[in-house]
């Protein structure tokens, strides 16, 4: 009984240590496994800030980045990745991230949200932007009237069961038939180790659609950089036809389907209906119980596909602050002044667009 007590004044008697200053660091690459730990258990933190996109973005379009971090008492408190877009076209932003769909600060408290966010605006004035961009769920700074943001894209996120036949009755009516249709005309998905026939499938689309192609080389990385956690999936006929494939990520118990495409038999065959139930099948195999199907632009044909699911969308409130820019961007296809260009470039022969769009596709982020 007096040990116990004793312990219990000397307990009582111990000097309370001070945390330590917050300090901002720039990310360097023997620091990536700090990183990802943090990530990976920050509940603001998404995919699109692992320490990957760094390697990803800077092989793959020579652009910059700055990888932020807060630490206190050898502890990470917040990240905030960080890339320049410079051109000439499209404009000079910096933003957490270009080609990513969410991003922006990730952070446990709101001093190291508050460092980081000025760190950004610091850069942002070195470099002379013209805006700095925060791609988020929801807005870091709902009350601050130098941030603007725009109704522009949604994301359409949706629960999802470990049972198929739940997953299968949850789809509308007139989709789910699609989906039978495929799975009636014998239609299958293969993982594939390398990224060949997804990126036919994907420039063939994209093409069609009218915009420029990522390199191949992007797709490559993707694959390399995150493992297992990225899945190339192929969709073929029973005879070895190429129909249609996706690029997904896989993060905590979600999937995300990013980066897809069909060949012209997909639309005879429901080539991309059944691509999105076959990775929904073996996400909820392999443990996922959200299926993000991405970002999409109002008004758009993905857009209405994915309403068709049974998905709601959820508006993306991407957040902007002008510094040389006098309007906010407007580098999407749905610009008026983007329509010339579009069908142009549908005409296009596709070696000579597949050679041509990487170094377009660059500046738009």
């Amino acid at each position: 009984m007096n040990s116990i007590i004793e312990a219990a004044q000397a307990k009582r008697a111990a000097p309370v240590i001070a945390a330590g200053p917050q300090t901002l660091h720039l990310l360097q690459p023997h620091e990536y496994a700090r990183w990802d730990a943090f990530v990976r258990a920050c509940p603001e933190a998404t995919f699109f800030h692992l320490s990957g996109w760094q390697k990803v973005i800077e092989e793959s379009f020579g652009i910059k980045t700055w990888f932020y971090y807060v630490q206190q008492d050898g502890a990470i408190q917040g990240v905030l990745p960080l890339a320049q877009i410079k051109s000439r076209l499209f404009g000079h932003a910096l933003g957490g991230m270009p080609f990513c769909v969410y991003g922006g600060p990730a952070a446990v408290d709101a001093g190291a949200r508050r460092m980081l966010d000025e760190a950004a605006h610091a850069l942002a004035q070195q470099l002379g932007v013209g805006h700095l961009e925060y791609r988020g769920m929801q807005r870091f700074h709902p009350d601050d009237p130098a941030w603007h943001t725009k109704e522009l894209y949604v994301t359409f996120r949706k629960a999802i069961s470990g049972d198929d036949e739940e997953n299968m009755n949850a789809i509308p009516r007139k989709q789910r038939a699609m989906v039978r249709k495929g799975i009636k005309l014998g239609l299958r998905g293969v993982v594939e180790n390398d990224v060949e026939r997804m990126f036919a499938a994907y420039a063939h689309s994209v093409h069609r659609l009218g915009t420029p192609v990522f390199p191949k080389k992007y797709f490559a990385l993707l694959q390399q950089v995150f493992g297992e956690e990225c899945e190339v999936r192929v969709i073929e006929t029973a005879d070895g036809q190429l129909v249609a494939a996706v690029l997904s990520f896989y993060w905590r118990d979600e999937v995300v389907p990013y980066y897809g495409g069909g060949m012209d038999i997909a639309r005879e065959v429901a080539g991309n209906d059944f691509m999105y139930w076959n990775l929904m099948q073996a996400a909820a195999a392999r443990g996922c119980r959200l299926f993000d199907f991405g970002r999409s632009k109002l008004g758009t044909g993905a857009y209405d596909f994915k309403k068709n699911w049974g998905f709601t969308a959820q508006h993306l409130p991407y957040e902007y602050k002008l510094y040389g820019a006098t309007a906010l961007p407007d580098n999407n296809p749905l610009n008026p002044k983007y329509q010339l260009f579009i069908k142009l470039w549908k005409k296009l022969p596709l070696p000579l667009a597949n050679a041509l769009g990487p170094h377009i596709v660059r500046n738009l982020g």
